[in-house]
């Protein structure tokens, strides 16, 4: 079976605060549009949108119980996210070596 590429990408995805927000909402638990509106000052229909860039983006699932739709965090995706960043550490990790160098220099 082949896979179909997101349309939007997790950079994209979590580009808008609202997005993070969400994200960060959607970690404690499942929640219905309904329960996710009462954190946001928009429409529900805003906050659909948003919602629909991050399943788009795979990080947001929704499964449709009963009458609602429910939404579920999906993390796997922000494993690229994690690979990235991770590629800068060497940068940040140099520079304190250097501030450390530097404060115990001082301090002889």
């Amino acid at each position: 079976m082949m896979s179909v590429a997101p349309k939007y990408d997790v950079f994209q995805a979590i580009a808008d605060p609202t997005r993070r927000k969400l994200l960060q909402i959607l970690s404690k638990k499942e929640m219905p549009i309904a329960e996710i509106s009462k954190y946001f000052p928009m429409s529900r229909t805003a906050i659909s949108k948003h919602l629909f860039i991050l399943s788009e983006a795979h990080l947001v699932k929704a499964e449709k119980k009963g009458r609602e739709k429910r939404f579920t965090l999906h993390v796997e995706p922000l494993m690229e996210l994690t690979d990235w960043l991770s590629y800068f550490d060497q940068f940040w990790d140099n520079k304190l070596d250097k501030l450390k160098y530097l404060v115990e220099k001082k301090e002889d």
